[in-house]
């Protein structure tokens, strides 16, 4: 199965949402799905570069319209990811199926549910009801390439956040509860995405204004997905990203 990131209905419902608070959000983005699906039009439209030279693609300057924008993000302490003991395990068990979306509590780990709908050729342990994926091929937006995926070298594949979840505790998310901050981590829908590992790593906890794939044909659509998830999730972004954004999405 693919999956196209962002199109015309996901740039409206950010729009739609991003002045409403953080917990009526989803059932307004729901509701913009829901015009979509009873409407006309058989498929959404996915937003393309600019006709013209120096223009940025449509729906951008509206997307970013919507952010809080500061100079730098703040530091702010707390932030622990691990769950051992004595860890404050701040955005929950990694890859959890027990959290409020799309995918959860149907058996499978978030991991392997992204896994499964990104990769293409997918092959699943048997006996374990499509929950474990041994072998599949990812085209990875990240770096162009096409890399293969086996149980003898998973590391090769890694799911990347890419809202990173220790820059969104700088840019908000430490106010949140924790059940929100659950399935922000496991948000299937926008903030996840399978990618080459070694580019994972060096994009780490980065931000577009310090951080772009290598593949320069997803650099518009990663910042723009950046962008999508920050006024989702009403996280503040950077000037730099801003200004990263606009150049990357301009036509050249």
């Amino acid at each position: 199965m693919s999956r196209k990131w962002l199109n015309s209905t996901i740039a409206a419902a950010i729009v739609l949402t991003a002045a409403a608070g953080f917990a009526s959000q989803s059932n307004a983005v729901d509701a913009v799905f829901a015009r979509s699906d009873s409407s006309t039009s058989t498929e959404a439209s996915p937003l393309t570069r600019a006709a013209y030279p120096g223009d940025p693609i449509p729906g951008l300057d509206e997307l970013i319209s919507t952010l809080t924008v500061v100079d730098e993000l703040p530091s702010v302490p707390g932030y622990e990811r691990g769950c051992g003991t004595g860890d404050n395990c701040v955005f929950g068990t990694a890859w959890t199926d027990k959290y409020d979306g799309p995918l959860a509590r149907n058996g499978c780990d978030t991991r392997n549910d992204v896994l499964k709908i990104q990769l293409t050729d997918v092959q699943f342990k048997p006996g374990t009801k499509d929950c474990k994926v041994v072998a599949g091929t990812l085209h990875d937006p990240y770096t162009g390439t096409d890399i293969t995926f086996s149980t003898s070298n998973p590391s090769a594949i890694q799911i990347d956040h890419v809202f990173p979840l220790s820059r969104s505790w700088r840019a908000g998310a430490s106010t949140w509860t924790p059940e929100q901050r659950v399935k922000f981590a496991n948000d299937t829908d926008l903030n996840l995405l399978a990618s080459q590992g070694k580019a994972n790593q060096s994009k780490s906890d980065q931000g577009p204004d310090t951080w772009l794939p290598a593949n320069t044909a997803f650099q518009c659509e990663y910042v723009t997905n950046y962008m999508t998830v920050a006024a989702k999730y009403h996280l503040t972004v950077t000037a730099g990203d801003i200004n990263v954004a606009r150049s990357a999405c301009t036509q050249k």
